[in-house]
């Protein structure tokens, strides 16, 4: 009796090698980024990291500058997919701008956030940098700014809600950055919600009587 022939998987092609390789130089980038500041991430890191030869890691990215200005792209999509899998997470209910201001803050936690920081910072004096990360936070944005307006679907208060959520972000994005000089995630977090009062009371001023579906 013969046994059952075994189904094998199709074997990647040369194309799909090469892609992932990428992707996993990319995500190491990243991973770097997080635990060694933009300074510390060197491409023998990443491609230890990565699980590449540094050969592997030449062949895709011929230099530090090479492989970061690929991860700005490479970052810039993982953060918009966070937005979009963040805002499939909350609802609008009848407090929309009190969740909002929380899809806001849960947006801005975690290692993309603080590898996005370091790009930010280092950009202030690499030129080559900064043109790559000035190309993708518009699209960032406009996807953070996209989510928030399905949160506050008002049609009347959309200019509102778009000046509201950028002020919110720039404020949000200042007590993060100040709160890495002496970590505390509990004062920070103080220090949003207060903020947030503060936000909720101008808001209230631009756009009284708002509710989810006037």
């Amino acid at each position: 009796m013969t046994s059952p022939a075994v189904s094998k998987q199709p074997r990647r092609t040369q194309e799909q090698r090469s892609s992932e390789t990428r992707t996993r130089l990319l995500d190491a980038t990243i991973e770097c980024l997080v635990e060694y500041g933009y300074a510390g991430t060197t491409t023998p890191r990443v491609a230890e990291r990565a699980g590449v030869t540094r050969g592997a890691q030449v062949h895709h990215f011929g230099s530090k500058t090479d492989l970061v200005v690929a991860a700005v792209s490479h970052l810039a999509q993982r953060r918009t997919e966070a937005a979009m899998k963040e805002l499939n997470r909350v609802r609008a209910g009848d407090d929309p701008l009190g969740t909002a201001l929380e899809f806001l803050w849960e947006l801005h936690q975690g290692p993309l956030f603080i590898a996005a920081l370091e790009l930010w910072v280092a950009s202030r004096t690499d030129t080559t940098l900064a043109a790559e990360v000035a190309k993708v936070e518009p699209f960032v944005n406009n996807a953070v700014l996209l989510a928030v307006a399905q949160l506050v679907p008002n049609e009347l208060y959309r200019k509102n809600v778009r000046d509201f959520a950028y002020t919110a972000m720039d404020t949000l994005r200042g007590i993060l950055m100040t709160n890495f000089i002496s970590p505390d995630p509990e004062r920070a977090h103080r220090r949003w919600l207060r903020a947030s009062a503060q936000l909720r009371l101008a808001a209230d001023a631009g756009m009284p009587n708002l509710h989810v579906n006037d």
